[in-house]
């Protein structure tokens, strides 16, 4: 069963006026078949977790340790990081002009698997997940993410989700901009990967509503750059009632 561990985790970003520390000092353990849900306000430091764990280059790690299986993460570039299990559905995913999804997630398939999938049978893969995620077959043969709607662009990162089978999937904001009937059929998508038990998720939202179709193992607040209050879904109908606003007291106070 897979386990990522993240220990006194701290993360910088340079500025015009230097260093700036965004995460300060975060402890999370994940394992497959476990939903932790992060929440938290604009600028807390939620994605910069996010972005660390996955080995975006803009964030610097100055101390601390992550951990997939015992194996060093830090260490690995962001292509063995995705090999080792490691998934990061984005905010704001990216447009690839000239690259089909066809060709992008069977390129994305081979290259975590080590070796292409058998053609018949990851055709028949693709269409059933599309099917699944109602998204029209014409799909597939557009540039990846050109042109796509907030919620095309959602449904195509839990269609990697579903084909890529990682052990630990990271959602940025999945949730962001979408309306319902987007949000329900992303978030049935990430609940069939959940089914399995063999994925751990860590879902990072500012809000309550995509708790209601993804239940949360475990809720953890994030405020400056570290987890001030965890506990379970009760933990989240609390910040639906009362919001952010004691934590950032709390820390200012602080």
């Amino acid at each position: 069963m897979s386990t990522l561990e993240i220990r006194d985790l701290h993360v910088s970003v340079d500025t015009e006026n230097g260093p700036q520390e965004i995460l300060r000092g975060v402890d999370l353990t994940v394992s497959a078949g476990q939903t932790h849900a992060i929440m938290g306000p604009n600028g807390s430091g939620k994605s910069t977790l996010a972005y660390s764990i996955a080995g975006h280059p803009k964030y610097r790690i100055t101390s601390g340790s992550v951990t997939l299986d015992g194996a060093d993460v830090l260490a690995m570039t962001v292509d063995e990081r995705a090999r080792a299990g490691l998934f990061l559905a984005m905010q704001y995913p990216v447009e690839v002009p000239g690259v089909s999804v066809t060709n992008f997630l069977r390129s994305a398939k081979t290259a975590v698997s080590g070796e292409a999938p058998k053609l018949r049978t990851w055709v028949k893969d693709v269409k059933v997940a599309m099917e699944r995620l109602a998204v029209d077959s014409s799909f597939a043969e557009r540039s990846v993410n050109e042109g796509f709607s907030g919620g095309e662009k959602k449904r195509h990162e839990i269609l990697q989700l579903e084909l890529l089978q990682p052990r630990i999937a990271i959602l940025d904001e999945t949730d962001s901009g979408l309306d319902i009937d987007a949000l329900k059929v992303v978030s049935e998508g990430v609940n069939r990967v959940r089914a399995t038990g063999e994925v751990g998720v860590l879902l990072i939202t500012h809000y309550t509503r995509i708790l209601r179709y993804i239940q949360p193992d475990f809720v953890h607040v994030f405020v400056d750059g570290r987890i001030v209050e965890e506990g379970g879904p009760e933990l989240a109908e609390r910040l639906e009632t009362e919001g952010y606003e004691r934590f950032l007291k709390a820390g200012a106070a602080g």
